[in-house]
């Protein structure tokens, strides 16, 4: 009878303990835009598994890729509604909550990938990234490349001049319209994830975006020619809500920034190594890949356009040029 009731209260024990933990657990949600083949959702899943490996099962996080709960401005306003946890998404949505930080997609900021991971580790990076905690309340754990601006069209461009009354389409961001308008584009916002049959029934002719993301969506297969007009070197922040940031302990905090750092650094590798090889890739597919004077176009965005109507400090952008 004793080893009997030892063993029930064992195992009445073993079933609270489990219970307690089960509770303790805490589950979040990371969305982005991204297709399940890119290494932004790839690198998202393995950091939602490391964090959950290295937080001892605390936190368990679900990602959902490729809008599925919602598009980017959507999921943005997800981590204020409390829809989303952790997202990925760009500086230009940021930009809503705090104007100055956009300044990153005015064109022809970075030089090159090195020279915007350069920027993630300057101080300019911190001043503007802590002006976005305060606007938004969101905290930004890390920064990835998401690749080097493109245009592709069908029909040839050459020039700046080439792109006069070009149909466009450009994410509905202030930044990303200076270049085309300031060449004379028509540009159109289209929602990403309808990008594709707009290109393919004529709603617009030509799109801008990575080669890797040109490859991802298969936008080469509605278009003619890729423009390396190089425009904007982007990138992409992970970035927590208010509510999860304020809920974990500083050692959680110091966990979820070092495992979406290491995130970061897998994917940009990897975007990297990409971008290299998907000039021939596209030719071979029998594009044609055009290389233009990029001088051109920046000239004509630098007569047109200017920092303020976006928003933008001209001493953020001289800044953020002088990074090493």
């Amino acid at each position: 009878m004793i080893l009997k009731r030892a063993f029930l209260t064992a195992a009445i024990a073993a079933i609270s303990m489990t219970a307690s933990a089960a509770m303790a657990q805490t589950n979040l949600k990371w969305a982005h835009v991204y297709e399940t083949s890119e290494p932004f959702h790839t690198e998202s899943v393995w950091a939602a598994e490391e964090i959950e490996k290295r937080t001892e099962g605390r936190y368990h996080i679900d990602v959902f890729p490729a809008s599925q709960l919602g598009k980017e401005a959507d999921i943005n306003q997800g981590l204020t509604l409390g829809t989303t946890d952790i997202i990925i998404s760009g500086s230009s949505f940021a930009a809503r909550e705090f104007a100055p930080i956009g300044v990153t997609y005015f064109p022809y900021t970075f030089r090159d990938a090195d020279h915007l991971l350069a920027y993630t580790k300057s101080d300019i990076y911190k001043d503007l990234t802590a002006g976005y905690e305060e606007a938004s309340g969101h905290h930004i754990t890390a920064t990835t490349y998401y690749g080097t601006r493109h245009t592709t069209s069908n029909r040839p461009i050459e020039s700046c001049a080439d792109m006069q009354g070009l149909k466009i389409r450009v994410p509905d961001v202030p930044a990303y319209l200076a270049m085309p308008r300031a060449c004379g584009a028509n540009t159109t916002p289209i929602a990403f994830a309808e990008v594709y049959l707009a290109l393919q029934n004529g709603t617009v002719e030509a799109q801008e975006n990575p080669l890797t993301t040109i490859e991802a969506k298969k936008f080469f297969e509605v278009q003619d020619y890729i423009v390396l007009t190089g425009h904007i070197v982007d990138h992409l922040n992970t970035v927590v809500s208010q509510t999860a940031w304020s809920q974990l302990s500083d050692e959680d905090k110091a966990i979820f920034t070092e495992v979406m750092q290491e995130a970061a650094a897998r994917a940009t590798a990897k975007i990297v190594e990409s971008e290299a090889a998907l000039v021939e890739t596209f030719r071979e597919r029998g594009l044609t890949v055009t290389e233009v004077d990029r001088s051109d176009f920046e000239k004509a965005v630098m007569e047109k356009v200017t920092f303020e109507e976006f928003g933008y400090r001209q001493a953020d952008w001289e800044a953020i040029r002088a990074v090493e």
